[in-house]
């Protein structure tokens, strides 16, 4: 079940493939391939693999023009819409708006003059296609990054505005922005600059270079929050160094801690202390691995005590409480079955089946 934040900026819709970007429809997830696109068959199967673990949008990167007919045939067969990244080569964002993909990504910064930009915005309005406008603090324009007296975050606003209106000139609306930089404070302050200047036009959060599975995770969780709190962002990315569906399963934990969106379960784990009689750890992880891509919104406990657990996870839908050498499994904190501890998941997962 969605839920959408009831004071959530009142955008414009962008439709990307099968899935709308803005107006009232829940914040979407997105992802990036990280496979050879050249080498089709494992780039589809990524992609898969995304959109199993809950991405709406997947992008896919469009190097050359030797990968076209690799994107062609992964856009042509994902099971959700496919987003081509593009840099430097306009000719490869025309050839993108030819194929199946259902929208593109250009960096202003590196695309091209403004009458190549202008033309990628005519072959997308005449297609029917989206556009990011995907402005990084990394790739600004000269006259823009070498403003004096100007914060980085107003720069990115300014880039962003001004390829906005040249879209809007043209009479093409279907776009989507995105400032992006590495500094969790200049990514708050980019996108709420970006909120007041343009309040018609979704944007794409995400911190960009942001780390590893921890760092990266800390750092988009506290700018995406703080910016989602306020109502600003439609989609986002959460980008890490590690497998894409670790990106995917962290978007999923932080619409449903903000409670945006209810794609699967919550898992209530307690941290072990001397009492925990099980390798609780090890446990979670199991328990994670088989209920994970659940679509039911369920909130899923692990207990280390069987003597408090319930009590202390009663507001959970169901979960276990481990003993010595058995495990309680409840549901609404009341104890339903008791098993030996090493049949407990089995037990779980049966129950949950049945819910």
């Amino acid at each position: 079940m969605d839920a959408v934040c009831s004071h959530r900026r009142k955008t414009r819709e962008v439709i990307v493939g099968s899935v709308v970007v803005g107006g009232a429809s829940p914040v979407s997830i997105q992802s990036m391939t990280t496979t050879d696109t050249h080498d089709a068959k494992k780039t589809l199967a990524q992609a898969q693999d995304l959109f199993s673990a809950g991405a709406d949008i997947v992008r896919v990167t469009l190097p050359d023009k030797a990968a076209l007919s690799a994107f062609s045939k992964i856009a042509n067969e994902a099971a959700g819409p496919i987003v081509a990244d593009i840099h430097f080569d306009a000719s490869l964002a025309l050839a993108a708006l030819e194929s199946p993909a259902a929208a593109i990504r250009i960096n202003p910064g590196n695309i091209g003059d403004n009458d190549i930009v202008d033309a990628i915005f005519v072959a997308a309005k005449k297609s029917n296609k989206a556009v990011r406008i995907g402005v990084n603090a990394g790739s600004l324009e000269k006259d823009i990054a070498e403003e004096p007296n100007t914060s980085l975050s107003q720069k990115l606003a300014k880039s962003a505005k001004r390829f906005s209106c040249r879209a809007e000139a043209l009479g093409f609306t279907n776009y989507v922005v995105s400032a992006k930089v590495h500094s969790v404070k200049e990514t708050i302050s980019a996108n709420r600059e970006l909120a007041k200047t343009l309040p018609e036009v979704p944007l794409h959060l995400g911190v960009t270079e942001a780390g590893d599975a921890i760092q990266g995770t800390v750092k988009n969780a506290v700018a995406l929050s703080t910016l989602l709190r306020e109502g600003i962002g439609d989609t986002l990315r959460i980008s890490l160094t590690e497998d894409p569906c670790l990106e995917v399963e962290a978007a999923r934990a932080l619409l449903a801690s903000l409670e945006l969106r209810m794609l699967g379960p919550e898992f209530i784990t307690c941290p072990t202390c001397g009492r925990t009689k099980v390798d609780l750890i090890t446990l979670a992880k199991e328990a994670r691995a088989r209920f994970s891509r659940l679509k039911k919104p369920l909130s899923i406990a692990l207990m280390g005590c069987a003597v408090n657990g319930p009590g202390e996870a009663k507001a959970a839908d169901i979960g276990v409480a481990f003993g010595d050498g058995y495990a309680a499994i409840f549901q609404a904190g009341r104890i339903v079955e008791r098993v030996r501890a090493e049949e407990a998941l089995d037990a779980l997962e049966k129950r949950i089946d049945a819910i």
